[in-house]
């Protein structure tokens, strides 16, 4: 199962590597027109995350992804933790002192912490070893929490023809370049490969989309809760990414 993890990013060419963290913040503030635009269409990816704490600051929140910490504008939550390995994105955020605890790595989470929630904005899309990733979010979860993932309907046309005319064009005509090369840099799993590792370890998933359906929608939601610890511990294990003392010494959900 899963055998073409963790994937291989490819090498950026050196004209992109100038311009990269520049081009990465300006489309996760919507600094431009067209990454304005896609922005107030992401807020529907914001919302359906955020949806749960609208009127309830006391589940303890664990963000994979967390970029300039914008996810913080829909959410009123007091315990936050974030894992964001890019610290250029949010080192200088005011939004930064509604954080916990920072981790630049999820793995150096211990596994004796439990979240009520644990969410993600457009981030599994970027994840290499995203299997991984997401068996320690079961075991990382309370009894009753939830895993709360948005991401964007990578791999279909509509997807597709959706950034070549907005972002991708004005890249373009600023540029010169090929706003696919970032794309495929960044983009490393599509919605579907997202979906199955997501219900391989997840035996309950709720599904919404931006659009009709899976292959004329923008985005996806998943709601997932009921984590198969036995599966994810046994993955983990397998991909040595968990010694069998740990496995014995955590303190799993009841």
């Amino acid at each position: 199962m899963f055998e073409n993890y963790p994937k291989i990013r490819i090498d950026l060419p050196e004209k992109y590597k100038k311009i990269y963290v520049n081009q990465y913040k300006e489309n996760r503030e919507g600094e431009s027109t067209a990454s304005g635009l896609a922005q107030k269409m992401e807020g529907w990816l914001h919302k359906k995350v955020a949806a749960d704490v609208k009127n309830n600051k006391d589940k303890v929140t664990l963000e994979i992804g967390a970029g300039t910490l914008n996810q913080l504008d829909h959410e009123d939550t007091l315990a936050y933790d974030i894992v964001e390995p890019f610290s250029e994105l949010f080192k200088n955020s005011s939004k930064l002192a509604r954080v916990n605890k920072v981790y630049d790595d999820i793995n150096k989470i211990d596994l004796d912490n439990k979240y009520d929630r644990i969410i993600s904005v457009a981030t599994f899309e970027h994840i290499t070893d995203l299997p991984a990733v997401v068996a320690r979010t079961c075991i990382l979860l309370n009894a009753n929490g939830t895993l709360r993932t948005s991401i964007p309907n990578e791999g279909t046309f509509l997807w597709k023809l959706g950034w070549k005319m907005t972002t991708g064009l004005e890249f373009k005509l600023k540029h010169g370049l090929d706003y696919g090369v970032l794309m495929n840099y960044e983009h490393v799993n599509t919605a579907d490969e997202i979906e199955d590792v997501i219900k391989y370890f997840y035996n309950s998933n709720k599904v919404s989309y931006f659009g009709i359906g899976k292959m004329l929608s923008l985005y996806r939601y998943y709601e997932s809760s009921q984590p198969n610890i036995d599966r994810a511990i046994k993955y983990l294990e397998s991909q040595n990414h968990i010694d069998s003392t740990t496995i014995e010494n955590l303190k799993l959900p009841v």
